[in-house]
């Protein structure tokens, strides 16, 4: 996203817990801190935040870009979501200020249609590389044993083997 849209930097906001899923299933949040922060190190464009820790829990989005905008008036800030998540974000918190007042740039899916959502005036589809590669493909390759090497950073994977995660 930030190669390929206007987008100057990416943010990534690692999220202690998202109240669209089961906080059973995540792994702990400092370890999902670090894996992002390998993942990225040589990145000059990408940051990876905690600033969700702070925050109440469950975190929305709609209080963390608030939280970002007050903090840090320099930046004007904007949401990138996939596809598929465009397409339930009418059942996201205050969805209708998402979109009034932030920018929300949209990474096709293959498979998922972005929805009804996808003309509004906020919302700009982006012309990104397809990467048929998903968190849940690779959480689920592990859990099954399978080699997940050519899809993350060393860093990241030695990481998750010296942890024993997702297994």
């Amino acid at each position: 996203m930030a190669n390929y849209t206007s987008l100057e930097q990416v943010w990534l906001v690692v999220s202690p817990h998202n109240p669209l899923k089961d906080k059973s299933g995540l792994i702990n949040m400092y370890d999902r801190l670090e894996m992002a922060k390998l993942a990225t190190d040589h990145a000059v464009n990408l940051k990876v935040t905690d600033v969700e820790f702070k925050m109440p829990q469950p975190s929305y989005t709609i209080d963390t870009l608030a939280h970002l905008t007050e903090r840090y008036p320099e930046h004007e800030f904007s949401l990138i979501m996939g596809a598929d998540n465009l397409a339930s974000l009418k059942k996201w918190k205050n969805y209708e200020l998402i979109l009034r007042d932030y920018g929300v740039f949209v990474y096709p899916r293959p498979g998922f249609d972005s929805g009804e959502l996808a003309s509004h005036p906020s919302v700009t589809l982006t012309e990104t590389p397809l990467m048929e590669i998903s968190s849940t493909f690779i959480r689920k390759s592990l859990k099954a044993g399978k080699s997940v090497q050519f899809f993350l950073p060393d860093a990241v994977l030695d990481f998750i083997d010296a942890k024993n995660l997702y297994r």
